[in-house]
This record gives structure tokens, sequence and C-alpha cells, in this order.
């Protein structure tokens, strides 16, 4: 199978994560301008875009935090300033869990996750919508979730309630945006090798305790990531729309396991 992005514009968030920028790079590589978002890694952010210019392929950069509705519609308005349209939304921005039980959760950072994780995407989403809209349908939506938007962690409730979230709010969008022929799908991946694991990438010894719930005994990288955003992004997946594609190295195979 090849993919060809030819003359697409792709709007990715959260390239601090590592998944943006390689999915950047890689929806580039395959014919697409690209704007890049970061919060905090400029260097990074501006890494990919070099890499996506590389390509031969026009990229911007905009910083922007998700959970603030206005930056949000100052991406988009950037977005259309630079390139008139865009064709296709990735949503990867996010914080991770707070590693806090309930019972001692506060409510400010629960609510920094909801507002990022969940509200960030909304947002993202609701101005899409209207662009395709005023462009006369078409257009595909990625939602990058987790594999907690069905297992569950203690500690974790900020973060899995709003993978979880997002997960519905995926196929809700499926049921509403298919009389517009836009695809809407998301990616559930399970250990990467980004920023949100940067002691696993430090270290190895943590990194092989990390990995021992995983079939394969690896983390999967950004890149593999991006590869499957590829497909969804192609009009190879055109008939797919309301789907979670799960890549975890069968972690979440393991669920029942010794019970």
């Amino acid at each position: 199978m090849t993919a060809h992005l030819e003359g697409k514009v792709a709007l990715i968030t959260g390239s601090d994560s590592g998944i943006g920028h390689a999915t950047a790079v890689t929806f580039a590589k395959e014919g697409a301008d690209v704007v890049i978002t970061y919060l905090e890694d400029k260097a990074g952010a501006d890494g990919a875009r070099e890499r996506a210019e590389s390509a031969g392929r026009r990229a911007i950069v905009v910083q922007t935090d998700v959970s603030d509705e206005s930056q949000v519609e100052n991406l988009f308005d950037r977005a259309l300033e630079a390139f008139g349209t865009i064709d296709i939304l990735m949503n990867d921005a996010g914080v991770d869990a707070s590693g806090t039980e309930v019972a001692d959760l506060s409510t400010a950072v629960w609510d920094k996750a909801i507002k990022t994780n969940l509200y960030g995407y909304f947002y993202c989403c609701r101005r899409f919508i209207n662009i395709r809209k005023e462009a006369g349908g078409g257009g595909k939506i990625i939602n990058v979730t987790s594999v907690h938007q069905e297992q569950p962690r203690a500690g974790a409730a900020d973060y899995d309630c709003s993978k979880g979230a997002i997960r519905n709010l995926t196929r809700t969008l499926a049921l509403e945006l298919a009389p517009l022929k836009i695809n809407v799908n998301n990616i559930a991946p399970g250990m990467v090798l980004t920023p949100m694991n940067q002691k696993a990438i430090d270290d190895s010894k943590y990194r092989e305790q990390q990995v021992q719930s995983i079939p394969w005994k690896r983390a999967a990288q950004p890149e593999e990531i991006a590869g499957l955003a590829l497909f969804l992004a192609s009009s190879d997946a055109d008939y797919v729309t309301g789907s979670t594609y799960v890549m975890d190295g069968g972690l979440m195979q393991n669920a029942g396991q010794g019970a």
C-alpha cells in the first residue's frame, strides 16, 4: 500500500509528544504541507519544521496551549493565513496521568487533564469541522488516545477518563460527520518512546523493566505511530470511520492473564 497526501494541508497538535514531530515529517514526505504546534519544546518543533521543509513541503510552527480556546482559534487562523485551508487534523496534545488517586486528586490537577486532553481536542475538532463544511466536506480527523481509554490504572483517573472521553467523542463525530464525508478515527498507542517516557529513553534498565508486560518486549517508536496515522490520513482509509487502531505490541491482550 502506498499512501499519498500530495496537495493536502495537515495540522498536527502536540509536537512536544514526539509523535507529532514524527507525523509532521512523515506527512511532509508524502506531499502534505504541515502546521506544527508546541507548548514548550520549540527546538523540537523547529527541527520537525526543518525536516518537513527538507522534504520539499511548506511548514509553519505555532506555539499553542490547546486548553485555551483563544489560542486554538489563533492556531487555526494562522494555518488558514498560511495555507488557505486544512484537510487533515491530528490531535495529540496532552498531559500524562498525575499519579494521584482520586481521594487526593485536586480539582486543579483534574481540570488540567480534562481541559488539555478533552477540551483541547473538542476545540480543534469544532473549528476544523466548520472549515471543512465551508470547503464542501471531506477531510480526516485522527485523535490520539491511549490503551488507557479502556484499561484503567490506579492513580490515573485524570488521564484515563480524558482518554475514554476522547474515544466517545471520536465515535460521536464519526456519526455526525459521515454525511460530510469526514473520516474520524483514533489511534490508541501503548508505551511509546516519547518525552512522556523520558526516563525509559534515558535509562535502559528501567526501560527493560517497563516493557516486560508487553508481549513484544519493547516500546513503540514515534515513527511507527506516524505510519499508522499516514494510512488514516490517506485515501486508502476513505471507508474507515469511528474506529480505534490499537498499536501496543500486544499489551492489551495481557489484561486477563494470570487471573
